[in-house]
């Protein structure tokens, strides 16, 4: 799959996102766009993917010239989903949770231009979620409502938020107030 995300803030500071996801097995190439956080709108057009490339190369012209950039890694945050284990290594239920909230989190993202799943990790007794995002509050406000799925285990959830550029920033997101610091082992 070949993504292309790319975002602008308008007059009123408000961060609009354009992402082409070009799916090679369907030869389809879909287009959101919209507001950070809300459902954008979509177009999916088949692509052989000898045009595929041209299509992609003209989409990132267009939003070039309409203002639209890549972000950085750098300058995003790392929003972290983290679950609570009951065992150090995690069982077959947690690799379970981990396939489905992954699932859940990258297609609700992709809708709305929240960034990404990065990465996972099993850590002793946690399971750890890494999503890049361009908007941390838009994130975990997005995070909160879709892990509410009664699979996904939302009374074993904590989300955690640093700078890409300083991961050892890391800040409590959910819940508030924190009884205790959050931390990724």
């Amino acid at each position: 799959m070949v993504t292309i995300r790319m975002y602008k803030r308008d007059d009123a500071g408000v961060l609009h996102f354009r992402e082409a996801l070009y799916d090679e097995d369907d030869g389809q190439l879909m287009l959101t766009s919209g507001p950070v956080g809300h459902e954008g709108s979509a177009k999916v057009q088949d692509a052989a993917p000898d045009a595929a490339e041209g299509l992609l190369r003209a989409f990132t012209a267009a939003s070039e010239e309409d203002g639209y950039e890549e972000i950085d890694p750098e300058e995003q945050h790392w929003v972290i989903v983290q679950y609570a284990l009951k065992t150090a290594t995690g069982t077959e239920r947690d690799r379970y949770l981990e396939h489905k909230a992954t699932q859940a989190i990258s297609s609700y993202f992709l809708w709305r231009g929240l960034g990404e799943v990065d990465h996972t990790e099993f850590v002793p007794r946690r399971l750890n979620i890494y999503c890049l995002v361009p908007d941390v509050n838009k994130a975990v406000a997005g995070l909160k409502v879709v892990l509410r799925d009664p699979l996904l285990d939302f009374t074993k959830l904590t989300i955690g938020s640093a700078p890409v550029a300083d991961p050892s920033a890391l800040k409590q997101r959910y819940p508030l107030p924190a009884k205790r610091p959050f931390t990724l082992a």
